[in-house]
């Protein structure tokens, strides 16, 4: 049996993160990974927002995005937003994932892909759930599970448009029930993607997928089209992701949006909080120390998205949606799409 201080489960972005800071530490780290390999079953669109790219360093990002448009069912009159910053790149995240790999391991983090947990062959002091938004890790430890979940699917290829980088955002139930459609082109690649709540989906997602593609003028491919997608949690950080035997990060945790369900920030900066909680926790045997990650009071700071999301979630038939889009062209009503997409 071999023995290892910490055991991260999950080779995301957030278990990736929270290994390699941990071995820096100085601490003993594997990470068991189910996936043989990590550019295969990625769920996330890789957005990266304006305060992460201002705060980290991060390899494989595409051009700026400054330019947002919604639309509302119609396709009509959409709501134009442009920023004077950088808000959005979107990052090759098979890359990013193998440089975090390769990152981890060269800190002292040992990484095992096509890895099974529980691993029986490896017994941990402490084990960090980074294991998606159906955590298992949860689930052992007792801990919170996600309960609110939308899903979704999207096309990822490279384009040769050259056109200016914009984010298209298309507000309709019919095709993403409590969500939103998207449609990412800065002008390298194209991200054409859905999700929504699964118990109002119409169709099947690959033919909602395909009329929003009949619908609306996605750039063509330059390249192969990959597919990818799966549950993403928004009900917000959960309340108890913490235990004397292990806890929870990135998505296992719930730390998404509840409205715009981004999760790569909130991964990155839990993932800062979870290594330090650990390795002190494991340098003093303290339990209070565990206090420090508090779920619910970390899910404070999502309260207002969370109503938002009820909201949102309120918006079943396109007659709705329009007349929302009535007030979002007025000025408060850009204001506030501003501070939610700009913020």
């Amino acid at each position: 049996m071999d023995t290892v201080d910490v055991l991260v489960v999950g080779a995301g972005l957030a278990g990736l993160t929270t290994a390699r800071l941990l071995a820096q530490a100085g601490l003993d780290v594997a990470v068991c990974e189910r996936r043989t390999s990590v550019g295969t079953g990625i769920r996330t669109t890789g957005i990266f927002v304006r305060r992460t790219l201002d705060d980290y360093d991060l390899p494989h990002l595409g051009p700026a995005v400054r330019r947002v448009l919604l639309y509302p069912p119609s396709l009509r009159e959409p709501v134009e937003l442009v920023s004077e910053r950088d808000e959005f790149r979107v990052g090759d995240m098979e890359n990013i994932y193998a440089t975090a790999v390769a990152d981890a391991e060269r800190a002292g983090a040992r990484v095992s892909l096509d890895s099974s947990y529980p691993a029986r062959s490896t017994r941990a002091r402490f084990t960090i759930g980074a294991d998606g938004a159906r955590s298992t890790v949860a689930k052992n430890l007792g801990l919170d599970v996600n309960r609110r979940l939308i899903t979704g699917i999207e096309e990822v290829y490279p384009v040769r448009t050259g056109s200016t980088p914009t984010f298209h955002c298309v507000v309709d139930p019919r095709l993403a029930p409590g969500y939103i459609a998207w449609v990412v082109d800065d002008g390298e690649h194209a991200h054409v993607g859905l999700a929504g709540r699964p118990d109002r989906f119409s169709a099947p997602l690959p033919q909602l997928l395909q009329r929003l593609r009949d619908s609306f003028p996605t750039p063509e491919p330059a390249g192969p089209v990959r597919r990818r997608g799966g549950p993403i949690p928004v009900g917000g950080l959960l309340r108890r992701i913490v235990s004397p035997e292990g806890l929870l990060v990135g998505d296992a945790a719930g730390a998404v949006s509840p409205l715009t369900a981004g999760g790569l920030d909130p991964c990155m900066r839990m993932s800062e909080l979870a290594a330090s909680v650990t390795f002190d926790y494991l340098r003093s045997g303290n339990r209070y120390v565990l206090e420090h990650y508090d779920g619910a009071a970390m899910r404070r700071r999502y309260l207002l998205r969370s109503q938002l999301r009820r909201g949102l979630s309120l918006v079943r038939g396109p007659g709705l949606a329009e007349a929302a889009f009535a007030v979002l062209r007025t000025s408060p009503g850009r204001s506030a799409a501003r501070r939610i997409l700009f913020t």
